[in-house]
């Protein structure tokens, strides 16, 4: 099957009409609901779980071992002035001889709604029980959207 000439013309045409306008999107402004809204976490700590929520915890991987299960909590700060929903939590744990806890892995987890103003949050985490303790909590931040959020 050849293509005449006219053809490749118009294929040209309609491609270049809709890279054009990927480009004119992406230079308007992003609806709220698009824009990364970042939440400061402070007052950092954790403790461990209660006994009925750590009870038969494990590591998960190819093989489970035991593990301690702890609390992580804090403080938020929300400066958009809106709730920011699915504010995803990130931070890096290591443990008392300067172990990275979590491999690879700065995503810790989530909160589900952070409103304006001051707010508190908590985190469940499990440790492999052959780290060593007190753990240290650097660098937490989370971030999230501002309006419906489709998950």
């Amino acid at each position: 099957m050849s293509t005449t000439p006219i053809s490749r013309w118009l294929h040209l045409v309609v491609v270049a009409i809709a890279t054009g306008f990927i480009c004119f999107a992406s230079w308007l402004p992003m609806s709220s609901a698009w824009a990364l809204t970042q939440i400061r976490l402070f007052d950092v700590d954790y403790k461990e779980c209660p006994a009925e929520i750590a009870e038969g915890t494990v590591t998960s991987g190819g093989s489970a071992t035991p593990a301690n299960c702890f609390i992580v909590f804090g403080k938020t700060e929300n400066k958009s002035g809106k709730p920011v929903n699915n504010a995803d939590i990130f931070g890096r744990i290591y443990d008392a001889n300067n172990n990275p806890v979590m491999q690879n892995r700065t995503r810790l987890g989530s909160i589900d709604s952070v409103e304006p103003g001051i707010g508190d949050f908590e985190l469940r985490i499990t440790v492999s029980d052959l780290l060593a303790t007190p753990l240290k909590l650097e660098q937490f931040k989370a971030s999230g959207f501002v309006g419906q959020v489709r998950r």
